[in-house]
């Protein structure tokens, strides 16, 4: 592979003043970890009470008062099929005011470099697998999620827009299913990852004989940890532009991050009943949703830039386990 494809320039921006909006959720925090780690000193940071992203007066005098050289887009709403379900209105309309009034004060304030963080669930239901960036806008969303997909589209098309007519450089990657440190453990409106996680554990600690896990268990996924998508992250946002718009398009400049890789819902239930040491039967509720068949990333465009996820699922579960044990009396109420 030519050497040239993993030239980036991250020692000469170390004092780059970076705001990392939503630092407190899993992927934000990520990102602030990756960034120290690297030497990055500078990082600008905004608890929900210090800033209201979904107000956009508060959002612009922050950007215009602080004068931000870089933004990392990691703030949303999130949750599992329960949730947008149950929330259709919050998931569309927060996910929207935070896109739009970071995006918009960042290019008032003059911020040239920004990255948005979207989702897989951006593409068709039935997209061909694995789904290439190509597949965006070519077919029907998953109905569970069609909110929090459209709104996530529309971070794509705000970012290629102000580039187009102005000549920023605002940068979209769409990760897979994300999971790992400081992830939402609620028993309602979790992900998949940390519901069994929750689930598994309690069924050790009440010495129970059965888990239940909604619907078939057929349903493939990929699932990327963490920490390899905050290392994603700052590696796409820090490629010359010259060869990041070498591999995109003005009107498809988006960049898919997963491993490649994916299993089954049976599959995944039978790692973390591994991980947790659950010694009692699986139970398949076949009355839930299972969503989309299967969701598989085509990564090979990012494989072509110069970066491949290094955590095997297993490997991450663990890691994610442990945290889980540690934190679980303590992390306020996303845990309990």
């Amino acid at each position: 592979m030519r050497q040239f494809l993993r030239k980036i320039f991250m020692d000469n921006q170390l004092e780059a003043k970076i705001f990392v909006a939503g630092h407190n959720g899993m992927v934000g925090n990520a990102i602030v970890g990756r960034l120290r780690s690297l030497g990055y000193s500078n990082i600008i940071t905004r608890s929900r009470k210090e800033l209201d992203l979904l107000n956009q007066n508060d959002v612009e005098s922050f950007f215009m008062a602080e004068k931000i050289d870089q933004v990392y887009l990691a703030a949303a709403k999130v949750g599992g099929i329960h949730a947008n379900n149950t929330y259709p209105a919050e998931f569309i309309y927060d996910n929207l005011m935070i896109e739009v009034n970071i995006i918009h004060a960042a290019h008032q304030s003059d911020v040239q470099k920004l990255l948005f963080l979207g989702s897989s669930c951006i593409y068709p239901k039935l997209a061909l697998q694995p789904m290439k960036e190509d597949s965006l806008l070519t077919g029907k969303l998953e109905a569970t999620n069609e909110p929090y997909a459209i709104a996530k589209i529309a971070g794509i098309k705000l970012c290629e827009s102000y580039n187009r007519q102005y000549g920023r450089d605002y940068r979209s990657v769409m990760p897979t299913n994300l999971y790992g440190p400081y992830d939402n453990f609620h028993p309602e409106n979790s992900h998949v990852i940390p519901a069994l996680i929750r689930r598994f554990q309690e069924a050790v600690e009440n010495k129970d004989h059965e888990v239940v896990i909604w619907g078939s268990g057929k349903p493939m996924r990929e699932f990327l940890h963490v920490d390899d998508m905050a290392a994603a992250s700052v590696y796409v946002m820090n490629l010359e532009k010259s060869i990041y718009d070498e591999y995109t398009e003005p009107m498809l400049s988006h960049i898919n991050v997963g491993t490649g890789m994916d299993c089954t819902i049976h599959e995944l239930a039978e790692t973390i009943s591994k991980v947790t040491e659950f010694q009692g039967k699986l139970k398949f509720d076949t009355s839930k949703p299972d969503g989309t068949p299967r969701k598989l990333l085509d990564v090979s465009r990012l494989q072509s830039l110069g970066w491949k996820a290094s955590i095997s699922l297993e490997a991450g579960l663990s890691q994610t386990y442990k945290w889980f044990l540690e934190y679980k009396n303590n992390f306020r109420g996303r845990i309990k």
